[in-house]
């Protein structure tokens, strides 16, 4: 044919069939009329002559017809087996339809605008099959991108098209296996299958040509395969492909940290670093180096983003635990650890757990190395922990020269540092984290065995009140400050206008002291992008201007009594097995030194995330300084490699003004748009057709009263305050905290509260353990509490049993 072409001369259909018939598909000879032939009169014989004797095939062939976004299936006129007398007639039929009521409301549907003038029109020697039909390179129902589709009739397509007649059908393997067939019941199938395999070929072979799945129509005649035309198939886009790779994606726990919409620095920094201290985590447990490697996808996948939300990549999860030895039992504490609300599909704990016998024994023995190394590092732990905090306390030294003098590419060494130094030897942490599991589960089924806990109460009262956790110490200090400024009206009133309070010298000196150690720990403290107390010290002033304004506090220590009352419990159990009874006091005493220096070393972390902060806000202030950035803040919309590839010479783009005003419009819509669900599952591609939609949620806010997870008992009868902004909230003394999650900032409002009700989390969630820690009764997962409470209502809640109800106001005076 010479030169292709292009669908903007002879519209999407001929262009279409220009390309395939250049490529050699069995196209039947044709030719195209352009748009502007409406205005010619323009002589049709020699090119039917060219095409041989009819009958003709006459469809439209418009400019934006059978493209990626729009098909116009079944808009536009067809006629077959056209005379050559009367082509003329019909070719001036298809160009009128161009501009037909159906077509017209067709446009205005989808937004495509008035025509810009008549459909081109392809003519096409007519085929008179033995059978025809259409076929589709993968299905377009279910989205299978592996399957084809072929349906066919005996004679001409159009009766298939039209609905006329029922269609013979078969879907095909990739592999070219036929997997079903569907008979109209006709006498005689219109195809054989090894004929359907040969039309889903064809349909594949256009597929590969034109890089997209195609729709195609074909035919048969004297055994001969044509292909008719081939559009690309509209309906996929939105279709996920249910034969893709299944993910369970799950921000059970994660939302304590990242909660919301998370920026891409946040997120590349924590997925790096999710990836890196996981890794050193199977090689402290033993692993050997060759199988983390070979595993360097899992732990690549810890974490993903969707709609600039980070949720847990649970199949990653669950292969990395997996590489652990004794898989089936670690897998019910690291579920219990992460407070995921659903337990592991048992199809993919079967795909996990597939080992032949050698690996079996292979698994035996990395099991006994890695008790040994448990052991060994239960031994050392301490020691593990010291060395941590040294190591730490040099990374973090002040800097010389200081961040806000420091040049661009000094920012950059002093980041890659850090990386160095604490992100590829995150071990103390780990290994603690990984004991406080093992000890918080055996305790629980010791105390559940052993003492009849069924409940939980008595595991919690045992852990309540340890001392040295550096989690409650904020909230200490914050009722510290209330104390102090309880007796100057005067500065309460500062306080809660953010006025300066300077001549009151004792508040000031303790103010700043809780500055400089707890400056960093703020609303969402591990997101970079997050203000923090240094930048926006109002809720800190807020808070302390509530505990202020009301009554102090009972000084009776609640959680010591708790804790002596548990203990007391324990030894009247056990006092006739001392052997039980030496057993559990070890085994709670590790359990209580675990979980305190789990959030310890929490705190630490909170400190390295300050540091990493601090550099960023200075790279971005240079950048912005030097015109590479609109604003300094801007820099939390690139990525760390991004950035620092910036700063060092190997990044592949220097525009970081255009990434980040991408970055910015795409999170704003993200923010606009509804949240994922905390739990939902993918197929294939994760950004493509998948709708991100959990199962639906029971709801319960009809009911009197919720169930979650008692963290520490006590029975509380008093108001609900609903708080979703803690920066914004105002409790009144002896509330009850009612909150989706809680992260270390919100700590400011528990020495106000006198209770939590709290959504998510699991027992090893911070809120609670510093719950714990304060002796606040506690009651975490409680599914749909947000929508079940009402500010003002009357609720009664056990700490102990994780039941809540709603109550009568009491009556006045009572």
């Amino acid at each position: 044919m010479g030169e292709v072409a292009g669908a903007d001369r002879i519209g999407g259909k001929a262009a279409a069939l220009a390309r395939l018939s250049v490529a050699g598909f069995p196209v039947p000879e044709w030719f195209a009329l352009t748009p502007e032939a409406y205005e010619k009169d323009l002589q049709l014989a020699d090119e039917l002559l060219r095409l041989g004797a009819g009958p003709y095939a006459v469809r439209s062939s418009a400019i934006d017809e059978d493209g990626k976004g729009h098909s116009f299936a079944g808009q536009l006129e067809s006629h077959l087996f056209v005379p050559a007398a009367e082509v003329a007639a019909r070719v001036a039929d298809v160009w009128k339809s161009g501009f037909s009521e159906r077509v017209l409301a067709y446009r205005k549907e989808h937004g495509l605008g008035e025509p810009q003038g008549a459909p081109g029109v392809l003519i096409q020697r007519m085929i008179d099959p033995d059978a025809a039909g259409v076929a589709f390179s993968a299905d377009p129902v279910s989205g299978a991108r592996g399957t084809r589709v072929v349906s066919g009739v005996r004679g001409v397509g159009e009766k298939l098209v039209s609905g006329e007649v029922d269609a013979d059908t078969w879907r095909v393997s990739r592999e070219n296996r036929i997997l079903e067939t569907v008979a109209a019941g006709h006498s005689e199938p219109a195809l054989s299958p090894e004929q359907a395999i040969e039309v889903a070929k064809l349909a594949t072979r256009a597929e590969a040509y034109f890089g997209s799945p195609q729709d195609i129509e074909w035919a048969i005649k004297d055994g001969r395969l044509y292909l008719l035309q081939s559009r690309p198939i509209t309906s996929l886009a939105a279709l996920a492909d249910p034969d893709g790779e299944r993910v369970i994606w799950d921000n059970s726990n994660i939302t304590e940290s990242y909660a919301g919409v998370t920026t891409p620095l946040t997120f590349s920094f924590a997925r790096r670093a999710y990836e890196e201290v996981y890794r050193q985590f199977c090689l402290i447990m033993a692993v050997p180096h060759a199988k983390i490697e070979a595993n360097a996808r899992t732990f690549r996948n810890m974490l993903g983003l969707v709609r600039g939300r980070v949720y847990y990549n649970l199949n990653s999860w669950y292969r990395a635990l997996a590489l652990l030895p004794g898989f089936t039992l670690n897998r019910k504490f690291m579920e219990q650890m992460m407070g995921v609300r659903e337990p592991m599909p048992e199809e993919l704990v079967a795909e996990l757990g597939k080992a032949g016998a050698g690996e079996r024994l292979a698994d035996a023995w990395n099991l006994v190395e890695m008790l040994a190394s448990l052991v060994w590092n239960n031994v050392r732990i301490e020691h593990r922990i010291r060395e941590f905090y040294e190591r730490l306390g040099e990374a973090l030294a002040a800097p010389n020269p200081p961040l806000t003098a420091q040049r661009l590419d000094e920012l950059a060494r002093g980041y890659r540092e850090l990386e160095r130094r604490l992100l590829t030897r995150w071990d103390a942490p780990l290994v603690n984290d990984f004991l406080a599991m093992i000890f918080y589960g055996t305790l629980r089924k010791l105390a559940a065995g052993w003492c009849g806990d069924a409940e939980g109460t008595l595991q919690n009262d045992l852990l309540c009140g340890e001392g040295g956790m550096i989690s409650a110490e904020p909230a200490k200090r914050v009722a510290r400050l209330g104390e102090l400024a309880r007796e100057w009206p005067q500065l309460i009133e500062a306080l809660e206008q953010g006025k300066p309070f300077d001549q009151h010298r004792e508040f000031a000196r303790e103010y700043d002291e809780y500055l400089a150690k707890f400056g960093d720990r703020c609303m969402e403290e591990l997101k970079l992008e997050s203000a923090t107390l240094h930048d926006d010290p109002s809720t800190l002033l807020r808070a302390v201007a509530q505990i202020a304004r009301r009554p102090p506090r009972a000084g009776e220590n609640i959680e010591a009594r708790l804790r002596a009352e548990a203990e007391k419990k324990v030894n009247e159990r056990l006092q006739s097995n001392p052997v039980k009874r030496l057993l559990f006091n070890w085994i709670l005493a590790n359990a209580r030194a675990r979980v305190r220096d789990r959030e310890n070393l929490r705190f630490e972390r909170t400190r390295l995330f300050g540091r990493v902060r601090r550099i960023f806000v200075e790279i971005g202030k240079r950048l912005a300084a030097e015109r590479r950035l609109e604003e300094p803040r801007d820099v939390f919309y690139l990525e760390v490699e991004e950035i620092l590839g910036y700063i060092e010479g190997t990044a592949t783009t220097t525009d970081l003004a255009t990434i980040a005003a991408a970055r910015k419009r795409e999170f704003q819509r993200y923010r606009e748009m509804p949240a994922p669900a905390d739990r939902f599952e993918t197929r294939g591609a994760v950004h493509h057709g998948n709708d991100f939609v959990g199962k639906a949620a029971e709801s319960i806010s009809a009911g009197d009263s919720v169930k979650g997870i008692g963290c520490c008992p006590g029975v509380i009868r008093a108001q609900v305050r609903v708080v979703i902004d803690p920066k914004n909230a105002a409790l009144k003394g002896g509330e009850i905290l009612v909150a989706e999650r809680t992260d270390p900032g919100w700590i400011m409002l528990f020495p106000v509260c006198s209770g939590l009700l709290v959504e998510r989390g699991s027992l090893l969630s911070h809120s609670a353990i510093v719950a714990r820690e304060m002796g606040i009764p506690a009651i975490v997962s409680i599914p749909g509490v947000m929508g079940w409470a009402r500010d003002g209502e009357w609720v009664e809640m056990d700490g102990a049993t994780g039941i809540a109800r709603k109550i009568p106001a009491p009556a006045v005076g009572a």
